[in-house]
């Protein structure tokens, strides 16, 4: 906002105090419509923009020209700026046409047609200072790299998925009511919308990056890890939700589960949560201790109806002890 009331101000007072252009404001218009976020998308949507005000500015002096200023003409103008405004080149920007012709024909309402040729090189100038203005703004106020947002973000997946999986244990070692496993299944959807929305901090920062003179003193080798955290942290939460309805399916079967089994699964489930939540520690001991437990239950005489529930479970929990390595290894995302 900031930005854009600088960018907005200096192009007023460059085309209108400086240059004296005819019409003015079209400079703080087009700085006002280029400022953006990052130095990136200010550059791109700049160019656009100027493509689109350009095309208005064309359209509406054809329009004059061949009908004059009346009624009819102006609609004729603000349709045919609407569909050129679909043109895949300045989609982004695309009512942008339309509204330079609203505003260069209602100002330039009355004038003399060949005045209104005259004002063309003035209109297209003033484009430029704004646009020119709105980029070098953007560069000297340096954008955020928002690297921080992005890994505040994954910070609080990792550790909303672990309580999860801890809650899950706490609650499984008690008897257990089906809405219990309805609400860890919620709590998982919830998660990945979080997931999402650290998605889109992640190209946020990616694209901050771009064209950004802070990125030399902050070298972005974590951003370009994030999204394969991210990638792991849907299968965490996939893995997740898979125990969760696994256990449902187990209390509407009525499945009494064997003590050997139900034990030192659930131990290692709230341990599991408390490593996701903590992604630095080790897991070497966990995917040992599964192994383990696999291996011990094949010897028991257990009864066959159990070997699929039991094996889903520990493959479940394998491959989140799988993630929260990979998570570890891959960013140091608690700096």
């Amino acid at each position: 906002m900031l930005k854009s009331a600088v960018a907005a101000t200096v192009a007023w007072a460059l085309a209108e105090m400086v240059l004296g252009l005819e019409q003015a404001f079209l400079a703080p218009w087009m700085a006002l419509l280029t400022v953006h976020a990052t130095v990136y998308r200010t550059v791109w949507r700049g160019a656009q923009t100027v493509i689109a005000v350009a095309a208005g500015i064309l359209v509406s002096l054809v329009v004059v020209e061949l009908f004059a200023a009346t009624v009819w003409s102006f609609g004729l103008a603000i349709l045919v700026g609407l569909v050129l405004g679909r043109v895949k080149a300045v989609r982004d920007e695309g009512i942008t046409v339309a509204t330079t012709i609203l505003f260069v024909i209602t100002s330039g309402y009355g004038v003399p047609d060949q005045q209104a040729i005259d004002l063309l090189p003035d209109r297209l100038l003033a484009t430029a200072v704004g646009v020119v203005v709105a980029v070098l703004v953007n560069l000297v106020v340096f954008p955020p790299l928002n690297d921080r947002s992005a890994q505040h973000q994954i910070d609080d997946v990792d550790q909303r998925l672990g309580r999860l999986l801890s809650d899950m244990a706490v609650q499984m070692r008690r008897s257990t009511e089906s809405q219990e496993e309805d609400d860890w299944i919620e709590r998982t959807r919830s998660i990945s919308g979080d997931v999402e929305h650290a998605w889109s901090l992640v190209r946020g920062a990616e694209e901050a990056g771009q064209w950004n003179p802070r990125r030399r003193n902050h070298p972005d080798d974590e951003v370009h890890d994030y999204p394969r955290v991210l990638v792991r942290l849907e299968e965490g939460v996939a893995q997740a939700r898979s125990i969760a309805r696994h256990v449902r399916r187990s209390h509407h079967d009525a499945q009494e589960w064997d003590p050997r089994f139900r034990d030192r699964f659930i131990e290692l489930l709230d341990e599991t949560g408390r490593r996701v939540a903590d992604p630095d520690a080790s897991v070497a001991e966990l995917r040992s201790d599964l192994s383990r437990l696999a291996d011990d239950l094949s010897d028991e005489d257990l009864s066959g109806r159990y070997w699929p529930l039991y094996g889903a479970l520990i493959a479940n929990l394998m491959a989140i002890v799988d993630v929260v390595d990979d998570v570890a290894t891959a960013r140091p995302v608690r700096t």
